[in-house]
């Protein structure tokens, strides 16, 4: 915004702050009377009018306020930089609920969603941990019928995942036994994506020829974790403060709305995209950066959170591209610091 004089910054930074309040058109005389410019309401005007031919502003009708656009919004998420940080107080309340929800909610992804919903008055968002980053606690074989092994993943957030694999040759009780020994042994402390890569490892040492029931055993380890790369699960709560705003009012806005939070992918291709900003990283997607979510109109506040010292899912506040960033953002940050830090105490 090198082109854009100091007076023409403030006060385009004032529209947007009364936009985000109201989410009507902003008019020059409510900026002169409420935003402490030392302008005239004409002199506000004709400000107005440069920042819209230079595409900051739109003016809906004629005779109405202007709208900032999402490259005015992007202007204004940019200068909020250096976040403002919760209090103290409200940083320790936050701890304490997360601490609370990773030990005793029966859903913690769901409770978070709800929480932050509460906290921040928009939808909240929470991808689930990738498959790869997450501690494997034990890996058990149930034959089933001639030719099948069920097989029972346990990981350490308490999650069950079953899954039918083929096998070849039948296997007594004992030999099992003697298999999930071998197996727990190697899969204490490493994640799914460290048990698969060290499988595929030990199958191609050659040295293995000679132990046939360690290969045995990493055969059917092989086979039980193959292909578990799906996207990750999305919780979303408080999509009803949404539909509630004035925004969705409009019909055509609402079907947009509601299409963007039942299919869930362009919402789950953002927020793989932040996986790669790293921990500590605040990523928003305004308006027309988020694609076509909600018709380019929904904005998307979203942090990583971390597992095993590992960058593993994504939470985050999805809301109108009238968000108050300046709450929202730093709110974010500080509930993914603050899952990081309950999901790590649990382990």
């Amino acid at each position: 915004m090198g082109d854009v004089s100091n007076r023409a910054r403030k006060i385009l930074f004032a529209a947007v702050t009364e936009f985000i309040a109201t989410g009507d058109p902003v008019g020059s005389r409510t900026l002169a009377r409420k935003y402490g410019l030392d302008l005239s309401a004409a002199s506000i005007r004709n400000v107005l009018a440069d920042l819209e031919e230079a595409g900051y502003l739109h003016q809906p009708h004629t005779s109405a306020g202007r709208i900032p656009t999402d490259r005015a919004l992007r202007l204004f998420i940019d200068a909020l930089v250096e976040l403002r940080s919760l209090s103290p107080e409200q940083q320790a309340e936050l701890s304490a609920r997360f601490t609370e929800i990773y030990t005793v909610a029966s859903d913690p992804l769901r409770e978070t969603g709800r929480y932050l919903s509460e906290l921040s008055g928009a939808a909240a968002v929470v991808a689930a941990p990738r498959a790869e980053i997450r501690a494997l606690a034990q890996l058990r074989f149930i034959p089933t019928k001639p030719g099948q092994l069920l097989a029972v993943l346990v990981f350490a957030d308490g999650s069950v995942e079953n899954r039918f694999i083929s096998i070849d040759e039948s296997i007594n009780e004992g030999e099992l036994t003697r298999i999930h020994n071998l197996l727990a042994d190697v899969i204490e402390g490493r994640t799914l994506g460290e048990i698969r890569d060290l499988f595929a490892r030990r199958l191609a040492d050659e040295r293995l020829q000679i132990d046939a029931l360690r290969r045995r055993a990493f055969e059917l380890g092989s086979k039980a974790t193959a292909d578990m790369t799906r996207r990750s699960e999305v919780v979303i709560e408080g999509q009803n403060r949404l539909i509630d705003l004035p925004e969705y009012a409009d019909v055509d806005r609402l079907r947009k709305l509601m299409k963007a939070l039942e299919e869930r992918e362009e919402l789950v291709d953002l927020l793989d995209r932040t996986l790669a900003a790293g921990a500590g990283e605040v990523t928003v997607f305004v308006g027309s950066e988020a694609g076509d979510l909600g018709g380019g109109q929904l904005s998307l506040v979203a942090a990583p959170y971390m597992e095993n010292g590992r960058v593993a899912g994504t939470v985050g506040v999805l809301g109108p591209t009238r968000m108050d960033y300046a709450k929202v953002m730093p709110l974010v940050d500080a509930t993914a610091a603050a899952m990081s830090e309950a999901r790590g105490k649990v382990k």
